[in-house]
């Protein structure tokens, strides 16, 4: 038993890299990485030279690359979106205030994505740099074309994503009867003209997500020479993290490489004034 004992190790550090999204969905990727970082993982965060958020840290490295738009165009288009999220407005104009704001993050983020796929040096930093696995938000699937182009396990972070492509993606079940589509404002328990609504909204998601993310898709089908849709380049996700809580969202089916973990915003606290 001890010759045995003695050829066991105890759990090697990785090396990460990570591919995030700008913004406030930083602000808890960041928290994860300084965790990581204590447990001895090396980390490689790679970001446009046009980032907003995103900051250097002692816990990992910050490698960047040059991007065709510029800071202030980012900076613009996070303030619209901020203001849009908080704004009170119908069904339909959000709706399409929504429809823009994806097409302008789709257009924006697949400049800064194909940049990073054609860059020769980065590519090369890639490949010799062995990595473990990739760390990203698959709302920018960039993350994801570095993983299959490399043969790299995928870490997936992230709240939801549009149209229910993650749910789709990890063959989830999403019955239009009972989960809530959004915007439709309706709960897990609709009557039968909700659940119309509800079933109208997703066949009108499918048709406008197939517009909005086709710019990556065709991306993602020259990197890796075979056709590729949103649905299948996120399938091959390894682990979904997912900032989700049953606490404050409607029941909905889990896989097993699916883990809930919403309280991970609730880190630091401060108590609400009289």
């Amino acid at each position: 038993l001890l010759p045995f004992l003695c050829c066991l190790s105890t759990a090697a550090a990785g090396k990460l890299l990570v591919v995030p999204m700008e913004g406030s969905h930083w602000l808890s990727v960041k928290k994860v990485l300084a965790e990581l970082s204590k447990r001895g993982h090396k980390i490689v965060v790679l970001v446009p030279e046009s980032k907003i958020v995103i900051d250097s840290s002692e816990s990992y490295i910050l490698k960047m690359y040059p991007a065709p738009f510029k800071k202030e165009e980012m900076r613009k288009f996070m303030n619209t979106l901020g203001a849009s999220a908080l704004s009170e407005q119908s069904f339909l104009t959000r709706f399409s205030n929504t429809w823009e704001i994806f097409k302008k993050n789709s257009a924006i983020f697949h400049a800064a994505c194909h940049s990073l796929l054609y860059n020769k040096e980065l590519m090369k930093f890639i490949e010799e740099s062995k990595f473990d696995a990739v760390f990203t938000d698959p709302l920018t699937p960039c993350g994801q074309i570095v993983a299959l182009r490399f043969s790299l396990p995928t870490i997936f972070f992230l709240r939801g994503f549009p149209c229910s492509v993650d749910i789709y993606a990890a063959q989830s079940l999403d019955p239009l009867s009972y989960i809530p589509r959004m915007f439709s404002l309706n709960t897990d328990h609709m009557t039968f003209p909700q659940r119309v609504k509800n079933f109208l909204i997703g066949i009108s998601e499918y048709f406008s997500c197939s517009i909005i993310f086709s710019p990556f898709e065709s991306l993602a089908s020259d990197v890796l020479q075979k056709p590729m849709t949103i649905t299948q380049l996120l399938s091959h996700g390894s682990v979904w993290l997912k900032r989700v809580d049953f606490v404050f969202e409607y029941p909905m089916s889990v896989m097993p490489n699916m883990t809930l973990i919403g309280g991970i915003n609730c880190g630091k606290k401060k108590l609400l004034s009289q």
